[in-house]
């Protein structure tokens, strides 16, 4: 019996050992390794890497030489810590992954030693060649004060067992382990969930993404979003979704792609994502994410100076989540979520609480679009146009000030509140929410013809009776003085400003219920060109229109 468990013991420990050491990896480069570089003859394992004697300086034992390269290191706007040449074992590790210096090139063989098929390091994900801005950063420290100044860093002391700093720096051996190949690339920890990167990494509002917890799978129409990671859904992916550790496309922040939005829309075109994104952006109005690659920057200041538009100016990937439907407007709803804006008080915050905070980057003090109508009253901030001090407004950012709106449909009623992407948003009846793209003016999410002669034509209005019921609103404003059919004669847009009129520029009793004239309607004949409220739902208009004088014309 005890000669059956020795034996049993002398079979299943090597077998054991085995499996767990480089014998069965591709750093084995012996003439009987698995990989396909290997070398012709040479039967000894270790020496490729180490040697008894006559060793490198370098730690530990190493039979190399350094290359001398210099490398380009990686660089970024986000990064605080302050990467040098590569070092430690960093450097030992680039003597062969650089592909500069040959394979079989050892400091204990006369010769250099032959492979099959190839001198250096093949070119592909394993040949890092020495242009590193495209591989996550080494050689910097890694210490308390670079986790306190990046905000998204775990303390060095709390990294656990399998991630080691060398020397209090990050190297290429606090991700992988030569020796061992249990997680696939000789990871020390799965990339599944991205559960190696979440070792370093603490972004406080990962744990409910929508990247972190979404089942969603690819449907295997290119292209694939996941080329390099065997996991299938979008959780899974994790951090890979978005980011490629080596080799990466995009010299920024490790990104898949170099063109930003390519790095969401390779998901959100329906082949993962459940909305097609990427389709919208083919309408004749939209953001257009495609015009800009570059220009944006996750540091720049929250007032945009350079015009631009990225998914990543309304989307923040590591926070955003599914949308709820008990969020109520304003308040910002889940895709949204962590992303900077302005406030209605035109201040910066880092982290948005209502959703036109986020509009108000590019619409409001730094307006980058103007108003698409020649008004009496100019005003392309918008917002100014919503301030709440205002005569009249849209009920944005707070509850209008008409008390006794007629024909609202239900639910709606005075007390309101809504989106600007109530309004903005894109076109049809299943599309994806959001101003993405649409095919009508301003990515209005329905008709709104400045240019229509009959407000009660329903197709050309689309937009307004959403929420105003037609009959209600054509019949109040059919009556004009008496004579004039007034609703089905002009536009809304004629009278109404859609936003609101700002309170420096007009007042309560002329701009009451949006009243802000465009350029089609005139001063009368004495000269004058107003509306006068004279009690709530009434008044008086003083103007030109369509060649009908009016003189204290009642309303």
């Amino acid at each position: 019996m005890k000669k059956i468990i020795h034996l049993i013991i002398l079979i299943v420990i090597p077998t054991i050992i085995n499996s767990q050491s480089i014998i069965t990896t591709k750093h084995n480069l012996s003439i009987g390794g698995p990989g396909n570089v290997k070398a012709t003859s040479e039967t000894e394992i270790c020496l490729f890497c180490h040697t008894n004697h006559n060793s490198s300086p370098a730690a530990p034992l190493w039979n190399r030489k350094s290359s001398g390269a210099q490398y380009t290191i990686y660089n970024s706007s986000t990064m605080k810590a302050l990467p040098g040449q590569p070092s430690g074992s960093s450097i030992l590790c680039l003597s062969c992954h650089d592909g500069t210096i040959a394979l079989g090139s050892v400091l204990s063989r006369p010769k250099i030693i032959s492979f099959a098929n190839t001198v250096a390091m093949p070119a592909g994900k394993s040949n890092l060649a020495t242009d590193l801005r495209n591989d996550h950063p080494i050689s910097f420290l890694y210490d308390n004060d670079l986790a306190k100044s990046n905000g998204q860093l775990k303390d060095p002391s709390n990294l656990g067992s399998k991630v080691k700093l060398e020397n209090n720096q990050l190297q290429c051996t606090s991700c992988h382990d030569p020796h061992k190949n249990i997680n696939s690339d000789f990871l020390v920890a799965s990339t599944k969930k991205s559960e190696l990167c979440i070792i370093c990494h603490d972004n406080k509002t990962w744990v409910t993404s929508s990247h972190n917890t979404s089942e969603k799978t690819w449907n295997k129409v290119l292209p694939n979003p996941w080329p390099y990671t065997p996991w299938t859904t979008v959780a899974e992916n994790a951090c890979e979704n978005c980011h490629n550790p080596h080799n990466s496309g995009g010299l920024k922040r490790l990104l898949k792609y170099p063109a930003e939005e390519d790095n969401c829309l390779d998901c959100h075109n329906g082949n993962a994502a459940s909305k097609n994104i990427q389709a919208e952006f083919t309408k004749t109005y939209r953001h257009d994410v495609y015009a800009y690659t570059g220009a944006h920057d996750p540091t720049e200041d929250v007032t945009v100076t350079t015009k631009h538009v990225e998914c990543v100016d309304c989307h923040n990937s590591h926070a955003s989540t599914k949308a709820q439907d008990n969020t109520k407007a304003p308040v910002v709803r889940g895709p949204n979520v962590g992303v900077k804006g302005i406030n209605q008080g035109g201040i910066a915050v880092n982290s948005v609480k209502y959703e036109y905070e986020i509009c108000y980057r590019c619409h409001a003090d730094n307006a980058l679009t103007a108003s698409p109508s020649a008004r009496q009253i100019v005003q392309n901030n918008v917002r100014l146009e919503f301030d709440p001090v205002n005569p009249s407004f849209h009920p944005i950012a707070a509850v209008g000030k008409n008390t006794s709106i007629s024909g609202l449909i239900a639910p709606l009623t005075a007390s309101s509140m809504i989106y600007c992407t109530d309004c903005h948003a894109s076109n049809g009846q299943n599309s994806p929410a959001g101003p993405h793209g649409s095919m009508y003016p301003q990515i209005l999410k329905y008709n709104y013809d400045r240019s229509a002669n009959f407000a009660d034509n329903r197709s050309a209005y689309e937009l307004c009776y959403q929420c105003h019921d037609q009959s209600a609103t054509t019949n109040s404003h059919n009556a004009f003085s008496g004579t004039q059919t007034h609703g089905r004669l002009t536009s809304c847009n004629t009278c109404h400003d859609p936003h609101g009129v700002s309170v420096s520029q007009g007042n309560s009793v002329n701009n009451s219920y949006l009243i802000n004239f465009t350029n089609i309607v005139t001063k009368n004949s004495l000269g004058i060109l107003n509306y006068t409220k004279n009690s709530p739902g009434h008044g008086t208009c003083n103007l030109s229109c369509h060649k009908h004088d009016h003189i204290n014309s009642l309303y």
